[in-house]
């Protein structure tokens, strides 16, 4: 494949610690808490609300209380009509409607806060995974990092809706139940709770350290299941061309089974830690009413307090029934949270200098390569002091055999990568001074491989330059020879050319980026082997196109064909990261050197070989 050894070496993900120090999930937290801060005042007015919830809640055996004592009235007496149902009845029900009023009150006020600050996040998650080098796009695992993003994107949801809904409320409504307890009974009852928490809480958080390798484990697995899936049907063509359907889906097969044994030991862990839960709870309730009961046989209780009793400890153990999965949850949305964190720490390797301003260019621009060394790797150079200018709307072509680094300087000249030694300098601006953006702005690339987005034509010539009118766009086609074709479709613009634009042909694709490069209008322009993968007609009427969309701009051609550059105003021949020579199409081939070599080679290769012709199966005599 054409510039495969000039790639970076994937390098393998470096391999995960199997578990968070401790620390990291507070700093986890911490981090998240600026996001929070812009909204403070609807937290503070959301933990009003838990406040006013959970005092309603509480509110609620104590009205019990009262109305099962009341109910002790005599058969008849007016009493019992009037105050049980109109007053406590009232009562009762206001406060389990006020309950319900605050939480869904402190839900509405608070929702803003959540959905702002996932929003943000994963925006700055995005925007960072779009300035970070080539190098690491290279390297990624598309399916695994898009799902630790929506893992982290998740997580924030979950840790403000745990820690606001859930943990929050409950310790309020434990110190509440605590403090009644306490005022109301004695001691004892305040030290049966007491200790039946922290042995509920010591246990659930045992048992769940214990499990959460587990899942660790199958999340693992459902990544690595995640990362073959998408990486299959990215390549689906690949797949069909060798008929490898089976394998792919033995290797899916083989990621599945490993999420699915995960997935059984966390279920029966997670078996043991609720019936372990519902223990701890049933011997703390039956000790607390075992107490209250026998409080009601020594007359020192009412059945009011029995049934109030009984009511707190309801109300107390339900939320606590559901601590182990908010301490499993909240420990694996820290983890999560702190994966997609980790992609926003990644370092920029091609960074902007600080204050740093835009490039200046007015009309076309000299693009100069000043004794350039650069490798991808420290043990493989690519280029080796190399140097050469393209004046001002002049055409320079570089060529050369695959491998020699011809590509490498089109991923410079964009600072994909930055250079080791020497300076790329655009209209006397060493590049590395200067915004990437602005740098960016200024170039246009007609790739070899053109891959479009899929959505329509239209969309795919404006990315050239997003603001751009409806005619500007039709003038682009036109001038890229295109317009006819698309206004023969059905859909015209508005058809959509498919994943990575499969559904048009080549030179349908390179017309498109073509009309795209020509709406965007830069000073610089590059074409990378625009045309390698066309048929001989098609190549001459794209060269054409190319020609004229070059004129007047300065360009640098990087093409394996010599046919395609014999009109450049100076051709490099570059082996090994180095230039062996140089001049116009006419002064190389009377050099007789390496260049007329290549020329004389192509040529041969080109004219067609009479002796199979009319022979059957194309077989040679």
């Amino acid at each position: 494949m054409r510039g495969a050894t000039e790639r970076a070496r994937p390098v393998p993900a470096p391999a995960e610690a199997p578990h968070a120090a401790a620390t990291s999930d507070w700093a986890t937290l911490a981090r998240l808490l600026p996001y929070l801060w812009r909204y403070r005042w609807r937290v503070g007015v959301a933990l009003v609300m838990v406040l006013a919830a959970k005092l309603s809640n509480v509110g609620v055996p104590l009205l019990l209380k009262a109305l099962v004592d009341r109910m002790n009235v005599k058969a008849g007496d007016p009493a019992a009509l009037l105050v049980v149902p109109v007053g406590l009845l009232l009562a009762y029900g206001l406060l389990r409607l006020s309950t319900s009023v605050f939480t869904e009150l402190r839900e509405l006020v608070f929702a803003r806060a959540t959905q702002g600050a996932t929003r943000t996040v994963a925006l700055q998650t995005f925007e960072h995974l779009h300035a970070l080098s080539l190098r690491f796009h290279l390297e990624r695992q598309t399916g695994g990092m898009t799902r630790d993003i929506e893992r982290g994107v998740r997580a924030i949801e979950s840790l403000i809706t745990y820690s606001l809904y859930s943990i929050v409320p409950t310790l309020v409504e434990v110190g509440l139940v605590l403090a009644i307890l306490g005022r109301q009974f004695d001691a004892g009852y305040v030290w049966i709770t007491v200790a039946a928490l922290a042995a509920y809480i010591v246990f659930t958080v045992w048992v769940t350290e214990w499990r959460t390798r587990f899942r660790v484990e199958a999340n693992r697995a459902e990544t690595q299941a995640s990362v073959h899936a998408v990486d299959s049907l990215l390549n689906y063509e690949t797949v069909k061309y060798f008929g490898n359907e089976g394998f792919e889906a033995r290797r899916y097969d083989e990621s599945l089974r490993h999420y699915e044994r995960a997935s059984l030991k966390s279920q029966r862990s997670l078996s043991l830690l609720n019936t372990g839960q519902q223990l701890v709870i049933a011997i703390g309730l039956v000790a607390m009413l075992w107490r209250a009961t026998q409080g009601v046989v020594d007359g020192r209780l009412t059945i009011g307090d029995l049934v109030m009793v009984n009511g707190f400890m309801i109300q107390l153990y339900i939320p606590l029934g559901f601590l182990g999965v908010l301490y499993r949850q909240v420990k694996q949305n820290l983890t999560d949270l702190h994966r997609m964190f980790a992609l926003i720490d990644r370092p920029q390797e091609v960074a902007d200098a600080p204050g740093a301003p835009d490039l200046r260019t007015d009309g076309p621009a000299d693009v100069s390569f000043e004794q350039v060394h650069f490798a991808y790797e420290p043990d493989r150079p690519i280029l080796q002091g190399l140097g050469f200018t393209i004046p001002a709307g002049r055409t320079v072509a570089v060529v050369g055999p695959s491998g020699a680094g011809k590509s490498t300087l089109a991923r410079l000249l964009y600072r994909f990568y930055d250079v080791q030694q020497g300076a790329i300098r655009i209209a006397g601006q060493d590049i590395r001074g200067v915004t990437q953006a602005s740098v960016r702005r200024a170039i246009g690339i007609v790739p070899q491989d053109t891959v479009l987005f899929n959505d329509t034509i239209a969309y795919n010539i404006r990315y050239g330059r997003p603001d751009a009118s409806d005619e500007a766009v039709q003038a682009a086609a036109r001038a890229a020879h295109i317009h006819d074709f698309i206004v023969s479709t059905p859909l015209g613009y508005d058809t959509v050319v498919g994943e990575r634009g499969l559904k048009l042909s080549g030179g349908e694709k390179q017309r498109v980026a073509i009309a795209r490069t020509l709406l965007k209008d830069p000073p610089v322009l590059i074409f990378d082997e625009a045309t390698s993968a066309l048929d001989s007609a098609n190549e001459r009427a794209i060269q054409a196109e190319l020609r004229s969309a070059a004129h007047g701009k300065t360009t640098l051609v990087i093409a394996h064909r010599l046919s395609t550059v014999v009109d450049a105003h100076q051709i490099l021949v570059l082996e090994h990261g180095r230039i062996v020579e140089r001049g116009t199409h006419p002064q190389l081939l009377a050099a007789r050197g390496r260049y007329a070599e290549m020329w004389n080679l192509q040529q041969n290769r080109e004219e067609p070989e009479t002796a199979t012709k009319g022979l059957p199966g194309g077989r040679p005599p």
